[in-house]
């Protein structure tokens, strides 16, 4: 059974809100974590937003996102590459336990040569990283993800590349959208072990009504969420759960309509 203590909102589960209204949301709804996007530090900043979280109490389970590291040219590359010490700094200053990787994808890269240049940018950004503290996850979309937004595709794939790092570096998000399809699923989680930095939860409605924005509220969809919450759980995994929602209808929804609604969901079927 789910517990309350573990329950993280994803900011884009409710992303009308600014970082403040967030936090208080979080509060409000007895939330004891919160996963922030950067592009809301970035509408007040670093230092306010670091104050706003540290007043308010509530923990960063995580930021997202870097990655996005293939681009045509080496210009592009070294800019995304810059992109993503920004957002290491960022984290370490938010207190995050982990920042997200979304390692992306680019027209005129072959698929072959994306994978190449997301496993150079993390072998770039390890070093930083190490230094300042900051765990980096390493999040495989779904498949149908390849073309535009992740040339990782797999949980296998991430444990690949993560297991080139320290493992208390370079772990892997587990985002059930995105895995339970898997037929390995399960075994890839007993092996990912101590890699697993995050624990994502949603559903996966039928039909599908987008690819991007389809994602639904936990029990609307045909995952089996329970069973791979606990193949996390006794892979050693007992950080918070984050609910992360590509949803329009719940983004045109009062988000204190959505947020209990969350709650409830997620200790029914978490």
């Amino acid at each position: 059974m789910a517990e309350q203590s573990r329950i993280s909102l994803n900011q884009i589960t409710t992303p009308v809100l600014c970082l403040e209204e967030a936090l208080d949301g979080c509060a409000r709804h007895r939330i004891p974590s919160i996963g922030i996007w950067r592009h809301k530090v970035h509408e007040i900043g670093l230092a306010a937003s670091a104050r706003m979280v540290k007043d308010s109490g509530i923990h960063v389970s995580s930021l997202c996102r870097g990655g996005m590291f293939p681009a045509p040219t080496k210009t592009a590359r070294q800019a995304r590459l810059e992109d993503n010490y920004r957002a290491v700094d960022e984290a370490a200053a938010l207190g995050a336990d982990s920042l997200v990787l979304v390692l992306g994808a680019a027209d005129g890269v072959t698929l072959s040569d994306g994978r190449q240049m997301a496993e150079d940018g993390i072998a770039a950004l390890v070093p930083y990283a190490l230094e300042r503290g900051v765990r980096l996850g390493l999040e495989p979309l779904h498949p149908m993800f390849a073309a535009d937004r992740s040339v990782l595709v797999t949980l296998d794939q991430s444990l690949q590349l993560a297991a080139a790092h320290n493992s208390n570096t370079v772990g892997v998000i587990v985002d059930v959208f995105h895995v339970w399809w898997d037929p390995r699923v399960f075994l890839l989680i007993a092996q990912a072990g101590k890699r697993i930095f995050g624990f994502h939860v949603s559903d996966w409605l039928v039909p599908l009504p987008d690819t991007l924005m389809g994602r639904g509220m936990m029990g609307d969809g045909v995952i089996e969420i329970k069973p791979l919450r606990a193949a996390v759980d006794a892979a050693g995994y007992i950080g918070p759960i984050e609910v992360e929602i590509f949803n329009q209808k719940l983004w045109d929804s009062p988000p204190d309509t959505v947020l209990p609604l969350m709650v409830e969901r997620f200790l029914s079927y978490v």
